[in-house]
């Protein structure tokens, strides 16, 4: 019985770690988001399980826009392994520096992300199809700006405080 509570112990504190994006302000180059997404964007990404297994892979491209509110509309178009299409449309308003609200329909509430220097991490809900059903899952989602406009994108994905799986992006201007 310890055993049992002091895992259950471990996985509570795990979720709930976090590092601090702001320890990446002196990084280089330094990701404008905004700047970085609009106009045409092209992805090639992968899905893992929990135990690192690749279940699906996708290419994705991106259509941003600034509209007549300042907001960046991120228009995404994703074509999976298996056949399927599918789409999402993000809409982000900045609100200082460092700090970024997105919102897109299968976002439950809103995104909320902080950048400094080359990362940017968003956490949101998100509602995936799984066997039928829709689960919640909480994406823990960082972006780092490598030389030669090349972003690399990771995103833990976890549902109950339990990690369930890692998207990775590489996105390329």
């Amino acid at each position: 019985m310890k055993a049992f509570a002091m895992l259950i112990s471990i996985l509570v504190t795990a979720g709930c770690s976090a590092i601090n994006v702001a320890q990446y302000s002196e990084n280089k180059p330094r990701l404008d988001l905004f700047q970085y997404f609009e106009g045409e964007t092209k992805g090639w990404g992968i899905v893992q399980d929990r135990s690192g297994r690749l279940t699906r892979q996708f290419v994705v491209e991106i259509r941003g826009t600034i509209d007549a509110g300042g907001r960046l509309v991120l228009e995404e178009h994703f074509n999976w392994s298996d056949g399927e299409k599918s789409s999402r449309t993000w809409t982000i308003e900045k609100s200082d520096d460092h700090t970024f609200a997105g919102t897109a329909g299968d976002v439950v509430g809103t995104a909320e992300g902080k950048a400094y220097g080359n990362a940017l991490n968003w956490r949101y809900k998100l509602l995936l199809e799984v066997d039928g059903s829709s689960w919640k899952v909480n994406f823990d989602d960082w972006m780092f700006l490598q030389p030669d406009n090349v972003l690399i994108n990771r995103a833990a994905m976890s549902k109950f405080g339990l990690h369930v799986g890692d998207v990775t992006i590489v996105f390329k201007k």
